[in-house]
């Protein structure tokens, strides 16, 4: 018995070695590699065969290797990381901003009206004008009949009187629209607000065009109305598109995996079929949302799926919302707004919904990650999180996130790490947010509680990062430096007190943001057997001075073994 084990032990060896030694489909050599792997840090070579690498170590020892159709990539130098992970975007939506008004860096009202003046002029009568990312704290002032510091619609109804105007809110919680939108919506000064939303009303009690949150939904629902009326064709021929932009901008990034942040069901089927037919451009974790407890029940089981079409497309994590944005003062606070001492934000899904939801993912083996902006918020998820772990063995084997965490009480800080919650946050989100965040709370609340990287990694939590893109530009290198400096673009550095190490950075971006979607045995380091999925840069963002950080860019993105972007 035992010479058997021996004889099929050496032949397993020989089968392993001959495989290893075997010509590499792709060759990185002479390269400064962050492996993220703790027990070989630094690298200078990998080898690749098929998708995966099948050997890390110095460019000598892998020349062997190299076979006559080995594609052989001189790094000369220059720093290699694993591919970064978008640890919360919308996919979809990023495809969408890049189809229409790009209004991220408008810094007036007046430049706004002028896009969609421009616009109209050329679209058919009745044909939607959208456009997306405008944020009235970015411009200089705000027009004179501002209401709660957001515009009224009148030079929108005066720009484009005859097509619906539909403006995306920079935070994603707000929409801007005409008159001609408002009609197609059937709102007028009788329309209550809906639960989780508010309509923007003058003195007169006016509708202003401004609606945040579940608000904007009665809009966006005329839209829709509008969109499904074109043919089949032109409709899947859109999608398509903008999963298209949405994947070119995202590898031109170094964005190789990306935490879809909530897709009906129906998008989810949209990117079943096309990971079938090969045609995903990136990796997608994606968590179900916008759907009802109802549907979820019915509809969890046949839609988990976990690595499906060689690793494109994982579906097992739900996305509730407790509240809305700081920026919209629709974020849910323990205390009023410092600048709108009537408001405490909004509830968007109620406790009771989301407590339901967790009963749901837990029963059918999914994450809930939860978007929770507001010190309220926060806590009413952690002790919505606290319950449902009480039902199972180990609560923190769940994983469950809490996607932004941007306003946490000092109280809830530990609880984090107590229960194992993930801290899903956006670093890009600190820096762009910090010239306005203390007007809305106040200097204390704002130093203390917003934005504490810091004080929730010494409390032992885990953070992930991410760009919320379209909200923010999808760039990692963005937020990385975002996260190590906290330098606004005055040059200010909001908070500094509160950094991340340039290590914690990338590994939040990389080995973190693959635990935090049970991907850790795949992707966030470089080491034989993972996936071989990595980006070249042009400067070392682990040792260049503060200054170059802003220069960062992408040279090369791998994915799958795959060169799918390089840079021009």
């Amino acid at each position: 018995m035992r010479r058997t084990f021996i004889f099929w032990l050496s032949g397993l060896l020989a089968s392993a070695c001959a495989w290893a030694a075997d010509p590499a489909d792709l060759l990185l050599l002479h390269a400064r590699i962050a492996t993220m792997d703790p027990a070989q840090p630094e690298a200078e070579a990998l080898a690749v065969r098929g998708d995966r690498i099948v050997a890390v170590g110095s460019s000598g020892e892998l020349a062997a290797l190299r076979g006559p159709q080995t594609r052989v990539i001189d790094a000369a130098g220059r720093r290699v990381v694993p591919g970064l992970i978008e640890g919360h975007g919308h996919f979809l939506a990023l495809g969408e901003q890049l189809s229409v008004l790009d209004l991220r860096e408008t810094r007036s009202w007046d430049e706004i009206v002028q896009k969609v003046r421009a616009a109209a002029a050329s679209a058919a009568p009745g044909v939607w004008i959208q456009g997306a990312g405008w944020h009235q704290e970015k411009w200089a002032s705000v027009p004179e009949d501002a209401v709660g510091g957001v515009p009224r619609n009148l030079a929108l109804n005066e720009a484009a009187p005859g097509n619906p105007v539909i403006l995306g809110h920079g935070s994603g919680h707000g929409v801007m629209v005409n008159a001609a939108a408002l009609a197609l919506a059937g709102i007028d000064a009788a329309t209550p607000d809906p639960a989780g939303g508010q309509i923007g009303r003058d003195g007169g009690g006016v509708a202003t065009g401004w609606m945040v949150d579940t608000a904007a939904d009665m809009v966006n629902a005329a839209l829709q109305t509008s969109l499904s009326a074109r043919s089949a064709a032109e409709q899947r021929a859109e999608q398509l598109e903008r999963v298209r932009l949405a994947g070119q901008e995202a590898l031109s990034k170094g964005v190789t995996s990306f935490n879809d942040a909530g897709a009906s069901f129906a998008t989810i089927d949209l990117y079943r079929g096309l990971a079938d037919a090969g045609q995903l451009p990136l990796r997608l974790y994606v968590m179900v949302g916008g759907e009802s407890n109802e549907t979820l029940a019915r509809e969890l089981p046949r839609y988990r799926m976990v690595g499906h079409a060689n690793n494109f497309l994982t579906v097992r994590a739900i996305k509730r919302m407790a509240d809305g944005a700081l920026g919209s003062h629709s974020a849910w606070l323990l205390e009023p707004y410092a600048d709108d001492p009537s408001s405490t934000g909004l509830v968007v899904d109620a406790p009771g919904m989301i407590a339901r939801t967790a009963e749901l993912a837990i029963a059918n083996g999914y994450q809930l990650n939860t978007h929770a902006i507001g010190d309220r918020a926060n806590r009413e998820v952690l002790d919505i999180y606290q319950r449902a772990f009480a039902t199972v063995p180990d609560g923190k084997a769940l994983r469950w996130r809490i996607e932004h965490a941007q306003h946490v009480h000092p109280d809830d800080v530990p609880r984090f790490a107590a229960l194992g919650v993930i801290a899903s946050m956006q670093g890009v989100h600190a820096t762009a947010d910090g010239p306005w965040v203390a007007k809305r709370l106040g200097e204390q609340r704002a130093r203390e509680r917003t934005y504490v990287w810091r004080t929730l990694m010494n409390a032992g939590a885990m953070i992930v990062n991410g760009t919320d893109t379209p909200v923010e530009d999808v760039d990692p290198l963005a937020s990385f430096r975002s996260s190590v400096t906290r330098e606004m673009a005055d040059g200010k550095r909001f908070y500094p007190e509160q950094v991340m190490t340039r290590q914690e950075a990338l590994r939040s971006y990389t080995r973190d943001n693959a635990w935090a979607t049970f991907e850790e045995g795949l992707k966030g380091t470089l080491g034989a057997g993972k996936l071989a999925d990595f980006v070249m840069l042009d400067r070392d963002i682990l040792s260049v001075p503060d200054e170059e950080l802003r220069e960062a860019r992408v040279l090369q993105t791998v994915l799958g073994g795959r060169v799918v972007y390089t840079r021009p």
